[in-house]
């Protein structure tokens, strides 16, 4: 294979590459979105993730709801979400997200959470109510469901995963040698697990993780080997940006043309559907692989 460029170095602190740039977030799509959200009080990891991408997907007239409130209880040195102890839940909050889901006339939503590791079901009766609302209110939009770690709680995840979304996603975000210093209370092999039992369960499977941290190629070509081996049928890479001074620096910008390589080669590995650029996202088109 050939070695295609990176810009390596303290690269956050110089100007990004011309590929990394975003339009600004306009037009009368965009304002309704933001109105729904701001009328029915939610939170959308858009927002709280800082992604690059809000502009074009509100504009689209679709976002990614996350539900739980938007107080993590985990601290990944890449995650641009707030980490603190979250209040208590809000019960409610199922209903809104599907008022707005089906205000939206979305034909395809995307819900993620924050990690809640201190409930002991770690949200999955809020997950379930959320799912199960939305079906009730919009029967014809298909759901795809971005969940957290559950900490090996699998009787959770199974809750959390049973209410009749057709894709269940739950991120590696990095290779296995790089766990320790991007997602320090994460386990790499627990995640595979998680994707494995949500295959066993007939879900249709998917996963994301970045580049840009400082991992190989063969490290990327094994973590798609290990994401196979554990039932994944859909992937997503994209470049790591960082939120802050606070979180991880970015090791490379990886080129354009080393993201079409990783497509190519996961999809002769045996993926259904890779989704790879600079900019993907988790829920980044989301709707195509369906």
């Amino acid at each position: 294979m050939i070695d295609l460029p990176v810009v390596e170095g303290r690269a956050e602190r110089k100007r990004k590459p011309d590929w990394l740039r975003v339009k600004l977030p306009i037009g009368e799509n965009y304002k309704r979105v933001r109105n729904l959200v701001d009328k029915y009080q939610l939170h959308t990891i858009c927002q709280s993730g800082h992604c690059p991408n809000m502009g074009e997907c509100w504009g689209a007239g679709t976002a990614t709801f996350m539900i739980l409130g938007n107080t993590c209880t985990r601290s990944c040195s890449f995650c641009a979400v707030k980490t603190g102890r979250p209040p208590e839940y809000d019960e409610d909050e199922p209903r809104r997200v599907a008022e707005a889901i089906k205000l939206m006339e979305v034909k395809h939503a995307v819900i993620t959470s924050v990690n809640r590791d201190e409930l002991k079901d770690r949200g999955a009766e809020i997950w379930h109510q959320t799912v199960a609302l939305t079906k009730e209110l919009s029967p014809k939009t298909t759901i795809e469901t971005l969940i957290p770690d559950v900490k090996a709680n699998w009787e959770a995840l199974e809750r959390m995963i049973s209410a009749g979304q057709e894709v269940v996603s739950h991120n590696m975000e990095t290779v296995e040698r790089l766990y320790r210093k991007v997602r320090p209370q994460g386990k790499y092999k627990r995640s595979l697990e998680e994707i494995q039992r949500i295959k066993n369960f007939g879900k249709r499977t998917k996963t994301g993780f970045m580049v840009g941290l400082g991992e190989t190629d063969d490290e990327v070509f094994q973590i798609m080997d290990d994401l196979l081996e554990h039932g994944c049928d859909v992937l997503t890479i994209g470049q790591y940006l960082q939120p802050t001074k606070m979180h991880l620096e970015v090791a490379s910008y990886v080129h354009p043309d080393k993201f079409a390589e990783y497509k190519e080669v996961g999809l002769q590995k045996g993926f259904d559907y890779v989704e790879s650029g600079p900019l993907v996202r988790s829920s980044y088109h989301s709707e195509r692989h369906l």
